[in-house]
């Protein structure tokens, strides 16, 4: 499992930072474990792991820290 703090948040998904990584992975509210998208607020800690997509990384299996 990866952690990170989450930077930016907008209608259902959001971006979180990884220590030492150059580009922050998108999320999606579908991804969330155990927690609300509603009760995640800037700057939380999580966990999670990362997958590709057509896109690039993404973050998945996202729990709070």
């Amino acid at each position: 499992m990866q952690k990170g703090t989450i930077v930016r948040l907008n209608n259902g998904f959001g971006f979180i930072t990884q220590e030492g990584a150059e580009k922050d992975l998108f999320f999606h509210a579908n991804e969330l474990k155990g927690v609300q998208f509603n009760e995640l607020r800037e700057g939380d800690q999580l966990t999670f792991e990362v997958a590709e997509s057509p896109k690039g990384l993404n973050a998945v299996n996202i729990s709070r820290a």
